[in-house]
């Protein structure tokens, strides 16, 4: 046998080292990414969820936990769906009390007698979470703290809040106060769809009291996670590090909630180990934007013969990376509908289903109105019936 000339032996086996890393290499490449159940966090209680309220991953997301400042996710959502509801104005003058004074913890240091617009105060409620902002909005609106935390209780039991109850409105220690992960996922559920929340709680930093008084969002995701424009931060002792974070990327919104993290920033670093995790392994498919046409239906005996269906509101499925085909849209509605047209009233459903499997639905609705005709029309739409039908 032809023994190798050791220069060339030296090249085979620098040629034979680098095919065994570029083979490594792809092997590596090609495994499959951590499932759910390799996933891990130092959070007592986690939850990921996408904005349709699909759970991507939880631990112990239902146990009952002191949520912290957590808690005011609930006090602004109040809050901004009172300004929707034209109970209060952003343009309101809030005069702080002295049970707002005496809030303590993070606050901005409201003087009794003290007075702001409900904007400004909403805003120290959702950028520093101060405590004595969210006592003078909430002392505002429904007039003292317990009718308050009333109309927060009441507010958990319309969204199917099975593990969560409030004995204030800012979250400093008190007894049977508690919030569970997935609780929390579902007030940020119904949050996010709510424009004044989002832009509240995105605020980075603001210059209050005429530029006297420096905010800095207490949220560092919204500088460090691509995607960041919530939500809301939470500590004490008895809680320890609590989060509740949403990101946008590409369509896909997640939700992501951590209770009782050990250590400063830890409550962050493991959200955004979810967050990671979520992006990186699903991704969202539009399939129908609010208000685009879907379907038409006849009207009988309308002023107008037929009326659009459009979506309700938009639907992006949440689909595992690589697993987008083969989708199948089917629309359940009845053929023809009598007048009178209600706008915005259900008349039917696009259903979504891959492999016989529903993974999404959406409402469709009437576009407009349509009144119900006059006898002489509905005589007229007669005889032009009878003529097309003869001919």
């Amino acid at each position: 046998m032809r023994r190798l000339h050791p220069r060339r032996l030296c090249l085979v086996v620098a040629f034979v080292f680098l095919v065994v890393n570029i083979l490594g290499s792809i092997t590596f490449a090609a495994e499959p990414k951590r499932s759910a159940a390799q996933l891990d966090t130092t959070a007592e209680s986690a939850i990921l969820m996408d904005a349709n309220g699909t759970v991507l991953y939880e631990k112990d997301s239902h146990k009952r936990l002191p949520p912290a400042s957590v808690t005011k996710a609930m006090t602004l959502l109040l809050a901004v769906e009172a300004v929707e509801q034209g109970k209060v104005k952003l343009t309101d003058t809030v005069t702080t009390s002295e049970g707002a004074w005496k809030q303590g913890g993070s606050q901005i240091w409201l003087e009794p007698g003290e007075s702001m617009t409900m904007h400004e105060m909403l805003i120290a409620l959702a950028v520093v979470s101060a405590n004595d902002a969210a006592f003078s909005v909430m002392e505002h609106i429904y007039g003292n703290e317990q009718a308050a935390v009333d109309a927060m209780n009441k507010r958990a039991q319309a969204l199917g809040l099975n593990d969560t109850h409030f004995a204030n409105v800012n979250g400093l220690p008190i007894s049977d106060h508690y919030m569970s992960a997935y609780d929390t996922a579902l007030i940020v559920k119904e949050a996010v769809r709510h424009p004044l929340y989002m832009e509240l709680c995105s605020i980075k930093e603001y210059w209050l009291r005429g530029g006297k008084n420096w905010l800095v969002n207490t949220n560092k995701l919204l500088w460090w996670y691509k995607g960041a424009d919530g939500l809301k931060t939470g500590w004490t002792e008895e809680a320890k590090y609590c989060f509740a974070g949403t990101a946008k990327r590409d369509g896909l919104r997640l939700i992501s909630v951590v209770f009782a993290t050990p250590e400063p920033r830890s409550h962050l670093r493991e959200s955004m180990k979810l967050l990671d995790w979520g992006f990186a392994n699903f991704s969202a498919i539009p399939i129908v934007e609010a208000g685009a046409v879907v379907e038409r239906l006849k009207v009988n005996k309308g002023t107008e013969k037929e009326v659009q269906l459009v979506a309700s509101e938009d639907l992006n499925l949440l689909i595992a990376k690589g697993q987008g085909k083969n989708l199948q849209k089917k629309i359940v509605a009845e053929p023809t509908v009598s007048a009178p047209i209600q706008q915005g009233q259900k008349y039917g459903e696009l259903i979504v289903l891959k492999d016989g499997k529903e993974l999404g639905k959406v409402d469709l609705i009437a576009e407009k109105t349509v009144e119900k005709a006059g006898f002489f029309k509905i005589f007229q739409d007669m005889i032009a019936n009878l003529f097309n039908i003869s001919n």
